[in-house]
């Protein structure tokens, strides 16, 4: 049995402190961490310590890596992103400038097509994650999706029956 079967088993036993969201979340930042760097791998055409001609000037070198945090339903992950000499590394699993999933996003634009406003959408982020939104920031969110739903109010119909 490995250790995330064990952390599993020891949060549902309740023997220790630990939650089975954080559980998750541990895991969830482990892989997504591992598989950053695997990207880069993927990228660089090499393993890490791997020596490799500098003589060509078209090298590119791993050159270091910098930290992120990203809101997930599990909770606040920290990524280690790493970072290539010519800049072709561009991870495919987290954008630039996101810092949180599209899980919380799709629930506030959700609660807002039902009518909720977006101070009571606020109170209810703020209860639930424990990250506070503001009224803009959930205005600023559903904002994003006002161009769909006018595309879809005036979309056409394929067959001529229902115009």
């Amino acid at each position: 049995m490995n250790q995330f079967n064990k952390d599993i088993i020891a949060a549902l036993s309740s023997d220790k402190d630990i939650t089975l969201n954080e559980v998750l979340r541990r895991q969830i930042e482990v892989a997504a961490n591992q598989f950053l760097q695997n990207e880069l791998t993927a990228v660089l055409g090499y393993e890490p310590h791997t020596r490799i001609d500098r003589s060509k000037d078209d090298v590119n070198y791993r050159n270091g890596t910098y930290t992120r945090k990203i809101d997930t339903e599990y909770g606040e992950i920290n990524l280690t992103i790493p970072r290539d000499r010519l800049n072709k590394f561009q991870n495919a699993l987290f954008p630039p400038y996101v810092r949180r999933t599209d899980g919380l996003e799709e629930m506030v634009i959700k609660m807002y097509s039902k009518g909720v406003t977006t101070r009571e959408i606020a109170d209810m982020v703020e209860r639930m994650y424990g990250h506070y939104y503001s009224p803009t920031t959930v205005s600023n969110i559903t904002k994003r999706t006002e161009h769909l739903v006018e595309e879809f109010h005036e979309r056409k119909f394929k067959y001529s029956q229902y115009v």
